[in-house]
């Protein structure tokens, strides 16, 4: 199935209710629109932020790198965004996604939150990576 990036309105008012900390970045945690599943957490500046809303894609400022990325642009693994929330503070943001390809983890899992402390996640919904030889 053919996805269509669809952009998400916004007013210069509600950008002026993020809080961006003293690095410009606010953290952006990803989830799927479809199951809930939260796929990955990444941080975004009023650029990212920008550009995601205007495209319907999943933009971010790789803090490593020093450059915007947009999600699945080198994997083919895609986000299509659906909706952004921004928490009663202002300062984390909530990307809805529709999620194409494997998932949202550069390690080929499906969501970057694949481990976990102490016991394994009993319901088994955060989907490792595939099993190394």
């Amino acid at each position: 199935m053919e996805r269509v990036a669809s952009p998400v309105g916004f007013t210069e008012d509600e950008l002026a209710g993020v809080r961006f900390g003293a690095d410009g970045l606010v953290p952006a945690i990803v989830q799927d629109a479809g199951d809930g599943t939260v796929l990955m957490l990444g941080y975004m500046d009023g650029e990212a932020l920008r550009r995601t809303l205007q495209t319907g894609r999943s933009w971010f400022w790789s803090r490593s790198r020093g450059e915007y990325w947009c999600k699945g642009e080198t994997s083919g693994d895609r986000q299509w965004v659906r909706a952004v929330r921004y928490d009663c503070d202002g300062d984390a943001l909530l990307v809805v996604v529709d999620q194409d390809g494997n998932g949202a983890c550069h390690t080929g899992a499906r969501s970057c939150f694949y481990r976990s402390f102490g016991t394994d996640d009993p319901s088994g919904a955060a989907g490792g990576p595939k099993a190394q030889g």
